[in-house]
């Protein structure tokens, strides 16, 4: 069978899912989530051919949906010429290993459907490596499923015959510690990145430049809007974790304000928390961004809840302090009678352009502090502070006269830093006394 027949078969999927009253409702499975789970599914390349939703009191230790529930997968499964099962909910190593032999098909979990997804997707250095880094992480616990083939094949009578047991054991350990070493390895290649960012970061805080973060659900247009701002052309796709890697462009807000904007990987429900931390080296910018921008897409039936998932995990990233202004997109298709409003809440469409000056006015309202734009007049025997300029401020233009006069826009403390050659554009304050 080539590579290429075994990619059409495992292309079908069956969905399962289990609600229990026993679990929280980040772990449950509902029609809303199985939902997603196809439109992750497709992402990744796959087409549903069937789906289950089981609910019980308590998931069953051994196969989690029960033995009742899991010859009906099994059955379905032949039935569709399936051969892959994906199930909503969390599995543990050994149910996922049980699964596997009972439904006669490879069972695999959200969040393993994620974890392709990512590993299809990243493009950068750092992207790859925290894919590569979050499946060692889930692959470890799993090793063991993947050596009892070995036992099976040789085993009679239940038991592994004398010598079969050994070399199992020894692969399996041998891999357990290439991979440990692999996840160490991975792990201070991230720190590496991590350290180069914070450096640029240091340059861009001493260069005053302001950080602006868009986050938001998967799919939320979080692309679309980057690109309707800052003509960035990323492909924005109907499609979930069409972003991976963190892409920063420059926006021009006025005259006098100049920003950096950011945008991340998209959230989802249920998120292995093993990818968060491989993420992290990417979502940390949030943590140093002075505004974030919420995307929400306001035509999801579902918006509230999407919207809370990702504000947990702005509290898990420690960047619930941060500014935020919440973006409600896609207002050309919303259905709802009354838009939602208020101070820090703006309607847009990154799609028509509908709302996106309201927008950037709000920007700028929140980041457009302490910037002018000054004239000054530099003796030539001080050719350094145009230097000096040029590495702290954004210099507009600059001629020879009498003098060397320089247009920049500064931050205060620059300006401070040259008030005696500023001709135009900036006074002190006076004191209460000198008025």
């Amino acid at each position: 069978m080539t590579d290429h027949t075994m990619e059409e078969k495992r292309n079908h999927a069956v969905l399962v899912g289990l609600h229990a009253s026993s679990l929280s409702q980040e772990e449950n499975a509902s029609d809303a989530t199985l939902e997603e789970l196809e439109a992750l599914l497709e992402t990744a390349g796959g087409v549903c051919v069937g789906s289950v939703l089981q609910n019980r009191e308590t998931p069953e230790a051994r196969t989690f949906i029960g033995e009742g529930k899991v010859a009906e997968v099994a059955a379905l499964v032949q039935a569709q010429g399936a051969d892959l099962v994906v199930f909503d909910n969390e599995l543990s190593p050994s149910q996922q290993r049980v699964l596997t032999e009972e439904v006669g098909a490879q069972v695999i979990d959200r969040a393993g459907l994620i974890l392709d997804i990512f590993a299809q997707r990243a493009r950068t250095k750092e992207g790859r490596l925290q894919v590569e880094l979050a499946q060692y992480k889930y692959l470890l616990p799993r090793l063991t499923g993947m050596w009892g083939h070995l036992v099976r094949q040789t085993a009679s009578g239940g038991k592994s015959p004398i010598g079969t047991r050994g070399p199992g054991e020894t692969q399996l350990e041998t891999d357990r510690r290439h991979i440990r070493r692999k996840i160490a390895k991975l792990t201070e290649d991230l720190e590496e990145v991590r350290r180069i960012r914070a450096v640029q970061r240091d340059r861009r805080e001493k260069n005053e430049i302001p950080v602006v973060a868009i986050v938001g659900y998967t799919n939320a247009g979080k692309s679309t809007l980057l690109n309707a701002l800052t003509h960035a052309g990323i492909p924005a796709r109907n499609r979930l974790f069409d972003t991976l890697d963190t892409t920063t462009r420059t926006l021009e807000i006025s005259d006098t304000c100049t920003v950096l904007i950011s945008d991340t990987v998209g959230f989802i429900r249920k998120l292995p928390h093993h990818l968060v931390e491989a993420f992290k080296a990417t979502l940390e910018e949030l943590a140093y961004a002075d505004l974030i921008l919420h995307v929400i897409d306001a035509s999801n039936p579902e918006w509230r809840e999407q919207a809370e998932v990702v504000e947990a995990l702005i509290r898990q990233l420690g960047a619930e302090a941060t500014p935020r202004l919440e973006v409600f997109n896609k207002s050309d298709i919303y259905v709802g009678e009354i838009r939602p409003h208020g101070e820090d809440i703006v309607s847009i469409s990154a799609k028509t352009g509908e709302g996106l000056d309201q927008l950037l006015a709000m920007i700028g309202k929140r980041l457009d502090t302490g910037f002018y734009r000054v004239t000054l007049s530099v003796p030539y025997d001080k050719g350094g502070v145009v230097d000096m300029l040029y590495r702290e401020a954004k210099v507009e233009s600059v001629e020879y006269g009498q003098t060397i006069q320089v247009v920049a826009v500064c931050g205060e403390k620059t300006v401070g830093q040259v008030r005696e050659y500023v001709i135009d554009g900036w006074q002190p304050s006076k004191e209460f006394w000198e008025d």
